[in-house]
């Protein structure tokens, strides 16, 4: 039977007995609108933008911003932290070499998800943060299942905690939708990387 990741989060908030601290990694600003409303009244959330496939260097930097933006305009009464990363964008094509004409959700897709959640799992672990978690699983284009079992396998590798999360479920993609038109964001076409990048 296939996990219900929603399930275990919802666990694992119900067991909370303080504000644990959480390492985010977020890969745009629409994406983590949803996840950071449902989240930032159990835990105290630093969002971490580490998206080394976005290209080209423009559109990372434009939504980089409009992440900075979003956290600053969000209505809440919790703090919300930022920590930025290098851009890494070398490190990105060395990671996929030979994979390029993978089509979208293959494997090109699975080295960049365990790219991007290594790099947060590391970090969570020599900050101690208490989890560590992504907003990657709000979209419907993404496979969940995979990206909570390459959660799980770091959280093995740095004995850090890892929320699992399917985003999408209790209508939190629609609720991105949402809030991304109550405050204006910037919603690309396509994932980041120039592989995605719709044909014109």
């Amino acid at each position: 039977m296939k996990p219900n990741y929603q399930n275990e989060l919802d666990n694992i908030i119900e067991e909370l007995h303080t504000r644990p601290k959480l390492l985010l990694h977020s890969c745009c600003a629409p994406c983590s609108s949803y996840v950071i409303e449902y989240l930032i009244k159990y835990f105290d959330i630093t969002i971490l933008y580490y998206n080394p496939n976005i290209e080209p260097l423009e559109e990372y930097l434009k939504r980089k911003n409009e992440e900075i933006n979003f956290i600053k305009k969000f209505k809440t009464s919790y703090k919300i932290n930022f920590l930025d990363c290098d851009y890494d964008n070398h490190l990105y094509h060395e990671i996929i070499s030979g994979l390029e004409n993978e089509p979208e959700r293959g494997l090109r897709c699975h080295k960049c998800f365990y790219l991007r959640l290594n790099k947060t799992a590391q970090l969570a672990k020599e900050h101690a943060y208490d989890y560590f978690a992504t907003t990657l699983t709000v979209s419907p284009y993404k496979n969940s299942t995979l990206i909570n079992e390459i959660g799980y396998e770091l959280s093995k590798i740095y004995n850090i905690n890892y929320l699992p999360s399917d985003f999408k479920k209790k209508n939190g993609y629609k609720r991105s939708i949402e809030l991304s038109r109550e405050y204006n964001l910037y919603r690309q076409n396509y994932c980041g990387c120039i592989y995605s990048q719709p044909v014109k």
